[in-house]
């Protein structure tokens, strides 16, 4: 008997996956958490009936939100990733050499948990001295510092149930304090085909707050409509200024340094969407 999985992504658009098994099915204290084995992606965290990543396509996700930022800082030493319990934003982020301190913080310890037993090619990195996991809300995390930060990483789920404030302008300004003079920051920020609308309204709150905001796209197969946004702000640096030639070579698939500018480069449809917030 074949088994197949739907993530119903609107409601009228869905992904189906055959899997080969289900490794663990539970209910935590904030959500629905799943992982199974599938034929075509390998194992997939689900949280809520959401893909929130797969084994196969899950370093586009975590190169692109992390690698942009960090090479656009020219000296990142401490990092703060709010969600991505999995940890593969912290493994990317690790791989940057002045990286000294990560901090992961995750407000559900049982995504962690279950990451490290079943997904150990992408949690790899919470076991490194240099990141800190911290199981507590991110806005009240990010509330209680203030210039602290080099960089943050916003490695939330879908704008739902606890992940709902990550994207509201309260939260970035709150970003904006707890970063240093010079930081900067991403968040994901959904599909531009399916979630226009809050495409727009989280570039019009950062560009509000941030002297530099940027749009950036990469192609994520097993996410809604397969083409993702990430937003950028800064203080001060601008990745569009970033010299490529100086860019480190480090361990990827996607991010290299000749894609770096290349994402800014937006369709037609994709900068209509921006152009009431300019």
């Amino acid at each position: 008997m074949e088994l197949w999985y739907t993530e119903k992504q609107t409601p009228n658009v869905g992904i189906t996956c055959k899997t080969i098994s289900t490794l663990v099915v539970e209910k935590t204290n904030y959500q629905e958490l799943a992982i199974i084995d599938t034929v075509q992606y390998g194992r997939m965290l689900v949280l809520n009936g959401m893909v929130q990543t797969t084994v196969k396509d899950e370093f586009v996700y975590h190169e692109m939100i992390t690698h942009i930022p960090l090479f656009t800082h020219p000296n990142p030493k401490t990092v703060a990733v709010i969600g991505g319990g999995d940890g593969g934003t912290v493994r990317e982020a690790l791989k940057h050499p002045s990286v000294e301190k990560v901090y992961l913080v995750e407000i559900d310890e049982r995504v962690v948990e279950n990451s490290k037993r079943y997904l150990p090619e992408i949690s790899c990195g919470l076991s490194d001295p240099r990141c800190e996991v911290l199981f507590q809300d991110g806005i009240e995390f990010i509330a209680q510092h203030e210039n602290s930060f080099d960089v943050v990483l916003v490695d939330s789920t879908e704008p739902i149930g606890p992940a709902t404030g990550l994207f509201s302008k309260d939260f970035y300004s709150s970003i904006y304090r707890a970063l240093k003079e010079d930081g900067l920051f991403v968040a994901q920020t959904e599909s531009p085909f399916f979630n226009a609308e809050l495409i727009r309204s989280v570039y019009a709150s950062i560009k509000q707050i941030f002297p530099v905001t940027r749009l950036y796209l990469a192609s994520i197969p097993t996410y809604p409509s397969g083409l993702w946004s990430f937003t950028l702000g800064s203080k001060r640096y601008d990745p569009l200024e970033v010299d490529e030639e100086k860019i480190l070579e480090i361990d990827t698939k996607y991010y290299s340094p000749e894609i770096h500018k290349s994402v800014f480069k937006l369709p037609r449809f994709v900068k209509n969407l921006l152009e009431s917030c300019e």
